[in-house]
């Protein structure tokens, strides 16, 4: 039984010695070729039960408890935990406020821009007092015809935000303070409240194309209103700071000094020295399930980088078979990098609509690499608040659990 102990009579799985108890005692154990399954609600999906400084919006993320579960209980405070694919910074974010050193890697450059400034923390005064030198009236030059989001006002303030941005970071002279005011911008592009720069569209975490805003809009008899870039800015920065306490601050602030962000490729991150990781936890991309480019084409174009060439790099893969010989590359690299009885937590989900289970095919994928695979925990969860947008009843469409199949690298 690769050193588990049963969940069943304990309510806890134990991996060499090391406890990991579920939130009900009714964990079950399937054996399947000698690789243990533990499936229950190991922790809570509940909405706001993490850290404030997560409420971010990125397709295809994971809630700060998966992370958290695994850091608690496979890391102490100084340990180096890192995500290869590390999208909106989940993984970083919340390896850093239990105290843990961070590198974080994605060949999209988005994640760098959404996660560094959430360590780096400037005060609500210094983001105010930016906010407040920057000059709005001066007209800027418009590259493409955003009317079809924007009440023509907050246009103006967007594209003089946007060539603000990119002057300072063009000369080397962005500071922690503009990366977290570029880091709220990009969130706040589009949305489906009067929280965000647009008019009512679709969720944060993908735009819509222009055409099809135009037809939304048509559906809905709506025009694009005046929103205050500056106070939509500052009020969703008083947000994500609101529940931190002050060792959290210290935490984030601490692992921004020795913090890594990277954009290579998972299968080859030079910059990681070898045997320097003592925790993975990561979710790759899922076959071709999400369409980054077209997700992301609006946030790009506001940070000035080329969503083709961006998605030319990200690992899509239309069959398993590519997607396994993709993910061995991976798997090989983390090898490398993980200290002998480090750990490797790689979650997977299901998709075709369950009809292929990742979980299944990527045990034997770490094996090859040289990991034992020590377990696949499934933690069964309700939809919340962004499945409900969708109007997605629950377990019926969609990533209906969290699958994590937990590796460890021998001695």
């Amino acid at each position: 039984m690769l050193g588990f102990e049963s969940a069943q009579a304990t309510g806890s799985l134990r991996v060499a010695g090391t406890s990991i108890p579920s939130r009900r005692a009714r964990a079950r154990e399937v054996t399947t070729q000698d690789i243990p399954v533990y499936q229950g609600e190991l922790w809570t999906a509940l909405q706001r039960q993490a850290s404030s400084i997560h409420e971010i919006s990125y397709r295809a993320c994971y809630k700060p408890q998966l992370p958290a579960y695994f850091i608690e209980r496979l890391t102490e405070p100084g340990d180096m935990v890192y995500d290869p694919f590390s999208g909106r910074g989940t993984t970083a974010v919340e390896a850093a406020l239990h105290g843990r050193c961070v590198i974080a890697n994605d060949v999209n450059p988005l994640s760098a821009i959404l996660t560094q400034p959430r360590l780096e923390l400037p005060s609500i005064l210094q983001i105010e007092t930016r906010l407040n030198t920057l000059r709005f009236k001066v007209k800027q030059h418009r590259d493409i015809d955003l009317s079809m989001f924007y009440h023509r006002d907050t246009e103006r303030e967007l594209l003089a935000l946007r060539r603000y941005l990119t002057l300072r970071r063009d000369d080397y002279t962005e500071d922690a303070t503009d990366r977290w005011i570029r880091m709220v911008a990009t969130n706040r592009l589009t949305g489906h409240s009067p929280g965000f720069f647009s008019v009512y569209t679709l969720p944060p975490n993908q735009a819509a194309s222009p055409e099809n805003q135009i037809k939304i809009n048509e559906r809905l008899k709506q025009k694009p209103a005046y929103r205050d870039v500056r106070e939509l800015i500052l009020r969703k920065s008083m947000q994500l700071q609101g529940r931190l306490t002050p060792q959290q601050r210290t935490n984030l602030q601490a692992a921004a000094d020795s913090a890594t962000f990277m954009d290579d490729s998972a299968a080859s991150t030079l910059g990681i020295p070898t045997a320097a990781v003592k925790l993975t936890v990561t979710s790759p991309p899922f076959l071709d399930v999400v369409q980054y480019a077209r997700d992301n084409w609006l946030r790009c174009w506001f940070n000035e980088l080329d969503a083709a060439e961006i998605a030319a790099r990200i690992t899509m893969c239309s069959t398993v078979s590519h997607w396994s010989t993709a993910m061995l590359d991976v798997f090989r690299e983390l090898y490398r990098v993980t200290v002998p009885n480090g750990w490797v937590a790689f979650e997977v989900g299901e998709v075709r609509g369950g009809k292929i289970k990742l979980d299944e095919v990527v045990a034997p994928i770490g094996i090859s690499a040289g990991f034992a695979c020590m377990a696949v925990a499934i933690n069964a969860q309700k939809f919340t608040k962004t499945a409900n947008i969708w109007g997605v009843s629950n377990n019926s469409k969609g990533t209906n659990s969290n699958r994590i199949v937990l590796f460890r690298k021998p001695v």
